[in-house]
C-alpha cells in the first residue's frame, strides 16, 4: 500500500534502484545472514559491496564523490527502508555506513575525506561510529565518558574503551567520541594500523547477527592533529547531529519490518483456514491489520518528514526524529508480534523439520527488538519530544 506520491522524483527513482539491488544481493542471503553465528568471518562483503556496487554508498554524498541528490538524507533512509524489508540487521550496517559516518565526515578537513570517502562509497572498507561505552550510552555528557583525548606536541593519544560497535570488527576506520578536558571532542581513527587499538571478538546477540558489534579498546593510540572532527572541544554537538539522522534511519528501518511483517501476515490470512474458511475472515484481524496498516502509513511519513526537513534546511529536526524512531520502532516490535500469533507455531518455529516450511517472524522478532535500544533508547527519545513540547526549565 505504499504510495510515494509526494516524495520527489529523485527518491521515488531510488526507491525502485534501491529494490532491485536489495532483491538482487539482499534477499536470496538474508535468511543465512539472520541465523549466522557472530564472526568477523560470517560480516555479510558480498551483499555489503553489492549493494554499493549498484551506488546505495553514494546516496549520502554530494558530487564529484556521491550522487549528488537534491535530498540526500531521504533518499538514505529510503534505501535503509528498503533493506530492511529483507534484512534489518544488513539496514543497521546501512545505517552506520551511509548515515551515521557520513554526517560525521562532513565535519573532517578536506584531505582527511579525499582519503577516506572512496574507500567507503566503493565499499571496499566498512566504517564505524563509536560512542557508545560500558557506562555511557543514551547519556552521552561528559561526566558519563571514561574514553580521554589527551593533547601531545604532535597530535592526541587516545585512551579508553568503547561497546556495542557496528562493524569494529571488520572496520578500518572508525569515529571515536571522546572525553576531552573538560569537554568532548571527536576523532577519526585508523583501527587497523595504530599501535596501541585492541578490536574484540564480536558479541553474540538475540538478533541483529549480521550486524557485528565488538568492544574498541584504546591504549596510548595515537591521533594525529588533522584527525579530529570539527573543532576540538565541540565533539559532543558532532556526535548529536550524527545520532539524529541515525535516528530516522532507524526509523525508516522499523518501517521495513513492520511492512515484512504486514505482508507475512496477510499472505497467512489469505491462505490459512480455520472453521471452514479463511483466517482473514475473522474481523478481529481484519481490525487489527487495518490499524497496523494505518500506522504503517503514519510511521512512514513520520520518518520522511524529519529527513526531508533536515534535506531542506532544518538545523536539526530532533522533535521530528525522536518521533520517528520511537513510534516507527515500536510499531515493528508489536507488529511482527501479531504476525507470529496469526501464523502460530509456524510463526515460532525456524523451520518445521518434516515439511521444511518455514517463515522468517522468529528472526523478525529477534531483530526488531534492538531498534527500540539503539542510537538512543525509546524512552529518551520520549523525553525529547516532552522536553520540546513542556520546555527545558521543567523537564531537565
Amino acid at each position: 500500500m505504499c504510495h510515494d506520491v509526494w516524495l520527489p522524483a529523485e527518491t521515488s527513482a531510488l526507491r525502485a534502484q534501491a529494490r532491485a539491488a536489495v532483491e538482487k544481493h539482499v534477499a536470496p542471503v538474508a535468511r543465512e545472514i539472520g541465523a549466522a553465528e557472530e564472526s568477523p568471518e560470517s560480516f555479510p562483503w558480498e551483499a555489503f559491496r553489492g549493494l554499493a556496487d549498484e551506488g546505495l554508498f553514494a546516496v549520502p554524498f554530494a558530487r564529484p564523490e556521491g550522487a549528488g541528490l537534491q535530498y540526500p538524507m531521504l533518499g538514505t533512509c529510503t534505501v535503509t527502508e528498503e533493506i530492511a524489508y529483507h534484512s534489518s540487521s544488513l539496514s543497521g550496517v546501512y545505517d552506520g555506513q551511509c548515515i551515521l559516518v557520513p554526517q560525521a565526515l562532513s565535519f573532517a578537513q578536506a584531505q582527511v575525506r579525499a582519503a577516506v570517502l572512496p574507500d567507503l562509497i566503493s565499499g571496499q572498507g566498512a566504517y564505524a561510529f563509536a560512542t557508545t561505552e560500558p557506562d555511557a550510552s543514551s547519556d552521552l555528557s561528559n561526566e558519563t565518558l571514561r574514553t580521554e583525548l589527551t593533547d601531545t606536541a604532535d597530535g592526541y593519544v587516545l585512551n579508553g574503551r568503547k561497546r556495542w560497535i557496528t562493524n569494529a570488527c571488520v572496520a578500518r576506520w572508525a569515529a571515536v567520541l571522546c572525553k576531552h578536558g573538560d569537554r568532548a571532542s571527536m576523532v577519526l581513527v585508523d583501527l587497523q594500523n595504530t599501535p596501541g587499538v585492541r578490536v574484540g571478538a564480536p558479541d553474540l546477540k538475540m538478533g541483529h547477527r549480521g550486524q557485528l558489534t565488538s568492544d574498541i579498546v584504546f591504549e596510548n593510540a595515537h591521533v594525529p592533529a588533522e584527525n579530529v572532527l570539527g573543532e576540538p572541544g565541540r565533539g559532543l554537538a558532532v556526535a548529536l547531529s550524527c545520532l539524529v539522522r541515525g535516528r530516522i534511519g532507524i526509523a525508516a528501518a522499523g518501517v521495513g519490518v513492520a511492512q515484512a511483517a504486514m505482508d507475512l501476515a496477510v499472505e497467512r490470512l489469505r491462505t490459512r483456514h480455520v472453521f471452514g474458511k479463511p483466517l482473514g475472515a475473522m474481523q478481529h484481524w481484519q481490525f487489527v491489520l487495518a490499524e497496523r496498516a494505518t500506522e504503517i502509513e503514519c510511521a512512514r511519513s513520520l520518518y520522511q518528514k524529519a529527513a526531508y526537513l533536515l534535506d531542506t534546511g532544518d538545523a536539526t529536526a530532533e522533535p521530528e526524529a525522536a518521533m520517528a524512531k520511537s513510534y516507527a520502532t515500536r510499531l515493528a516490535v508489536d507488529l511482527v508480534r501479531e504476525a507470529i500469533q496469526i501464523h502460530g507455531a509456524l510463526g515460532f518455529a525456524r523451520s518445521v523439520s518434516e515439511s521444511g516450511e518455514s517463515v522468517r517472524l522468529e528472526e523478525l522478532y529477534r531483530d526488531a527488538k534492538i531498534l527500540e535500544i539503539f542510537e538512543g533508547a525509546n524512552e529518551l527519545q520520549k523525553w525529547i519530544v516532552a522536553r520540546r513540547l513542556i520546555g527545558r526549565e521543567i523537564t531537565g
